[in-house]
């Protein structure tokens, strides 16, 4: 490929604005640039927009593709590189530190008119700019276009206000006022909502439905992959994303961090192509440890996307005669009443109830318990509502434990909403073995392919099977659903010994 002057090196250090804008490795933007048709590199009428530019990689990257491509039709590379960058390439940045980056990124100087620019424009942006765009505030508190809070980001003029342009604008066909046949990049993934503590909404989505607004040819994104079970603000995406067969291949990866190095990102990140004129099953790959396995399959099998192309198998099997959930032994979030700050006493009467909450037990007056009353004097297990693994990353040998605290609550015991409730029992024995039960890895993994954050409902134990009995173990579970060898070290390797 023909040698540029770029420096290839740069973007593979830069650190990340945020956990909400990350910056994509030139390794992982040329994985992604793979899935496009050979030809397209060939052909002098291509557009491509990167409509979240940050460091410019995407950019950079089609720049070099197509200097190397089009060397036939246009020998001379100083016309060459002319033609490709005013009339090929085109970015819009997410703020005006990122535009000044990915200029120098893609035209050797942050702004077109200095003298180290490759390539001359009739202004300092060139074809990569920053449209600022503002929040609008149509309830008063929350952006309509985002949802951001007023409170948060209102800012004063002059200081970033984060409103995207390609999502801000009702037409964002008209920032540029043409077509692409490429829309690629790396979107932002949340923004602060003013909710408890740290709450945000996810934005990624909008960016790719403004994306399918442009009707270009294609469109490749990488987002993270909580919207396979749906959730805040995800349902609609999900049910979109899932039936449209027009995503014709999706890599995920599982942990995130072999795509972004260094970034948390609970649930894993992944990246499509959507092909405009295709209509079929989408080849999906799963990056798992460096290794990749591939199966063409229809997104929409189940109403939560299984992510694991082996998991298929297993889910298929297990749900194969006469399935009934354990769903209904798992009770809706916050059961007996009390919000996740609430502590109860230090002193305890004849009237006093065990409360466990995150720190420690306290007790409450059976009579100060509002909800869930007749559970009080059952037999029940408590589990924390999120997933063991912080932002849903393996330990150091890859492994999962998928459930946290799990644990028998006797008669007088109950939870805060940092718990959820599972049953109630008969009795304390079939509670034992239920328990036993939820800590094979069989029944982990099955929760675990249901489950894409770190969040638990009652939905992500949709593919676990109801028994007859269950006082089991992982190798009789095994053979009941006649797992085979490759299926069986799945599992083994996947979860952790609890």
């Amino acid at each position: 490929m023909l040698n540029i002057p770029h420096n290839p090196d740069i973007l593979t250090c830069l650190a990340d604005l945020s956990s909400d804008e990350v910056f994509t490795p030139p390794d992982v933007a040329n994985q992604m640039l793979d899935q496009l048709p050979k030809e397209i590199w060939s052909d002098d009428s291509a557009t491509f927009l990167d409509p979240v530019s940050k460091s410019g990689v995407f950019l950079r990257e089609i720049n070099k593709r197509l200097l190397d491509g089009l060397e036939n039709k246009i020998p001379d590379i100083k016309q060459r590189l002319e033609h490709i960058l005013k009339n090929q390439v085109f970015g819009i940045a997410t703020t005006r530190l990122t535009s000044q980056i990915s200029r120098r990124t893609l035209y050797c100087s942050k702004n077109v008119g200095g003298k180290y620019s490759i390539v001359d424009f009739d202004d300092d942006e060139g074809n990569l700019k920053y449209f600022e765009s503002e929040h609008f505030y149509a309830d008063g508190k929350k952006c309509k276009y985002c949802g951001a809070s007023r409170d948060i980001h209102q800012r004063e003029k002059g200081l970033e206000s984060y409103a995207y342009s390609f999502i801000h604008e009702d037409k964002p066909e008209e920032l540029f006022n043409m077509k692409f046949d490429v829309i690629i990049g790396n979107p932002p993934y949340q923004m602060k909502d003013g909710g408890h503590g740290a709450s945000a909404i996810p934005i990624y989505h909008k960016f790719v439905a403004a994306a399918k607004k442009l009707k270009p040819r294609f469109i490749s994104m990488i987002i993270p992959s909580r919207w396979f079970a749906g959730g805040k603000g995800l349902n609609d995406f999900r049910d979109e994303m899932l039936s449209d067969t027009r995503v014709k291949y999706l890599n995920d990866f599982i942990n995130a961090k072999e795509c972004f190095p260094g970034v948390s990102l609970g649930g894993g990140v992944n990246y499509f192509l959507w092909e405009r004129d295709y209509d079929g099953p989408c080849e999906v790959v799963n990056t798992k440890d460096g290794k990749q396995t591939s199966r063409t399959r229809r997104l929409n099998e189940f109403p939560i996307f299984i992510r694991n192309n082996i998991g298929i198998d297993i889910v298929n099997k297990v749900i194969a005669n006469d399935f009934e959930s354990v769903e209904e032994f798992i009770k809706p979030r916050n059961v007996f009443g009390f919000v996740t700050k609430d502590r109860g006493s230090e002193d305890k009467t004849n009237k006093s109830v065990q409360l466990h909450h995150s720190q420690g037990i306290g007790y409450v007056n059976q009579l100060d318990i509002r909800k869930g009353k007749d559970f009080v004097d059952m037999h029940k297990i408590m589990i924390s509502a999120r997933t063991s693994e912080h932002a849903g990353q393996p330990d150091k040998s890859g492994q999962y434990r998928v459930l946290s605290t799990s644990m028998i609550l006797p008669p007088k015991q109950i939870c805060t909403d940092s718990y959820l409730m599972v049953g109630p029992f008969k009795n304390e024995k079939i509670t034992e073995n239920f328990l036993n039960y939820m800590r094979t890895k069989f029944f982990r993994y099955l929760l675990s392919q249901a489950t894409s954050g770190i969040s638990f409902t009652m939905e992500k134990f949709r593919f676990v099977p109801k028994l007859d009995n269950y006082d089991v173990t992982d190798e009789k579970l095994y053979s009941i659903f006649k797992l085979s060898k490759e299926e069986i070290n799945e599992i083994e390797t996947t979860i952790k010994v609890y």
